[in-house]
C-alpha cells in the first residue's frame, strides 16, 4: 500500500494527498501517508492532517442520538416536532406548477427521529436530487453547505416512512440532540464522545493549530487535472452546527471512533461511549422493504453518480450503510461504512474486528481515482486477513 499510495499522488491525474489507516480492536495495524496538503505547495501531507469530513460526520451524530436514547431523554419514534417543533410545519412536495412554483401538501404521518437516522423522513440534498437542485437555482433555497437553519427548511420529497433517501436528515437529527441536551450539538460530542474516546483535533470550528495542518479541496476539471480550492472552508461560526457534515477531523481521530464501534462502545481504559445492548441494536439495517439506492449526481462539479457495491443488496443502520452480501473486497455480510463529499471513505467490520479510513480532499464526489484507490486499500487489508 506505500507503493500504491506514493504512485498514485506521482500521477499528473492522480490525487494531491492522501491518508490511509487500518485498525483492529487494539490499536493502529497500518498508517499511509503521501502527496501534499494542497498540489503543488510543497506542504506535506502528515498522518495528523485536518480534513473536513463531511458526510463522515453522520455516524457521530447519530451516537450522540443514541446517547441520548440511552439516558430516557430521547423516544425515536415520536414526533421529532415533539422536540424540533420546526420539522412539524414542512410540507411534501409533489412537484411544479406551470408557473415554476412548488406545489405542496401536508405529509400524511409525522416524521420521527428513527425515520432521521435511517433516512426514510423525506429530506433529500440538491446535489443528489433533481427538485431540490431546481429549488436552489429557481426559487434560491440555501445549500447546506451554508449551515443555516433556512438550508434546512426544505419540503420533503415523499411521505416520512415511505422510502429511504440520502439527505439532511441527520442534520435534523442534530437539532433534536441540541434540543434534548439543551446546548449545542459541538459542545455535546466533545464531552460525550472526543474526550473519552481521545480525539483532540475533531470539531466544527477550526482552532489555529487545526487550520495550519489543513488540507486544502481540489476540482477535478474534465481534462483529469486538480485545481486547488483554498477558500472552500465551512463556515466557522454557523448559525446550526451540521450534524450531517459540518465535522473537520484527522485520520487517527476518526479511526478512535471506529475502534469504539468495534469495541462494542468502549473507550480506552473501559469507560462506555454506547452500551454493547445500544451498539448491537444500531449496527443491524433498519429499513422495512425499503432499498438503499444509488446517488445520482445532478450536480456534476459536486458528485458523480455514485453506489457502494453495485448488485449487493445493502440495509442501512444507525447511521451507517450494511452491505448485507459479502463484498468483492472481502468485506463480510453485515459490515457498516460510508463516506464523505470529498472522497473520504470508512468501513467498519465487527466480524473481524477491523476497520479502515480513507482521506482525500477532492470534488466531485466518486472520484474514479479517489474511490477506486479506496478500493484496493480495502481489498489489500483482507487479503492480509486471509493470509493470517
Amino acid at each position: 500500500m506505500d507503493a500504491a499510495l506514493r504512485e498514485l499522488t506521482h500521477r499528473p491525474t492522480g490525487l494531491p494527498g492522501v491518508v490511509a489507516m487500518l485498525t483492529d480492536r487494539d490499536g493502529v495495524v497500518y498508517e499511509g501517508v503521501a502527496g501534499e496538503r494542497a498540489a503543488g505547495s510543497g506542504s506535506a501531507m502528515t498522518t495528523d492532517t485536518v480534513f473536513a469530513a463531511f458526510s463522515t460526520t453522520k455516524a457521530i451524530t447519530g451516537t450522540a442520538a443514541l446517547q441520548c436514547v440511552e439516558e430516557g431523554l430521547l423516544d425515536l419514534d415520536a414526533p421529532a416536532a415533539r422536540y424540533v417543533p420546526e420539522i412539524g410545519d414542512l410540507q411534501v412536495l409533489e412537484g411544479f406548477g406551470a408557473d415554476g412554483a412548488p406545489l405542496l401538501r401536508a405529509p400524511k404521518r409525522d416524521v420521527t427521529t428513527r425515520m432521521l437516522l435511517l433516512h426514510t423522513a423525506g429530506f433529500g440534498y440538491d446535489f443528489f436530487d433533481e427538485n431540490y437542485r431546481r429549488l436552489a437555482e429557481e426559487h434560491g433555497q440555501p445549500s447546506v453547505i451554508t449551515g443555516s437553519k433556512a438550508a434546512l427548511t426544505t419540503p420533503l420529497l415523499f411521505d416520512p416512512g415511505e422510502r429511504w433517501m440520502y439527505g439532511s436528515n441527520i442534520d435534523w437529527c442534530g437539532l433534536v440532540v441540541e434540543a434534548v441536551r439543551g446546548r449545542r450539538l459541538g459542545e455535546v460530542m466533545r464531552e460525550r464522545i472526543f474526550e473519552p474516546l481521545g480525539m483532540d483535533d475533531t470539531a466544527f470550528a477550526l482552532t489555529d493549530d487545526m487550520r495550519a495542518r489543513l488540507a486544502v479541496v481540489h476540482q477535478r476539471n474534465g481534462d483529469g487535472a486538480l485545481a486547488p480550492m483554498p477558500e472552500m472552508v465551512l463556515p466557522q461560526d454557523p448559525e446550526i452546527h451540521m450534524g450531517g457534515h459540518g465535522l473537520y477531523t484527522t485520520v487517527p481521530d476518526y479511526v478512535k471512533f471506529i475502534r469504539m464501534w468495534l469495541r462494542d462502545g468502549a473507550a480506552p481504559g473501559g469507560d462506555r461511549v454506547l452500551s454493547p445492548p445500544t451498539v448491537a441494536d444500531a449496527v443491524r439495517g433498519g429499513l422495512d422493504g425499503q432499498q438503499v439506492t444509488a446517488l445520482p449526481g445532478v450536480v456534476p462539479a459536486l458528485s458523480n453518480d455514485a453506489e457502494f457495491f453495485p448488485g449487493l443488496a445493502k440495509n442501512w443502520a444507525y447511521t451507517f450503510l450494511v452491505n448485507e452480501e459479502p463484498a468483492p473486497t472481502g468485506r463480510p455480510a453485515g459490515a457498516l461504512g460510508w463516506a464523505g463529499l470529498a472522497n473520504l471513505y470508512y468501513w467498519i467490520d465487527r466480524e473481524n474486528g477491523l476497520g479502515g479510513f480513507w482521506a482525500t480532499q477532492i470534488l466531485p464526489f466518486a472520484d474514479a481515482v479517489s474511490f477506486q484507490g479506496y478500493l484496493d486499500f480495502e481489498t489489500a487489508a483482507y487479503r492480509r486477513v486471509a493470509s493470517r
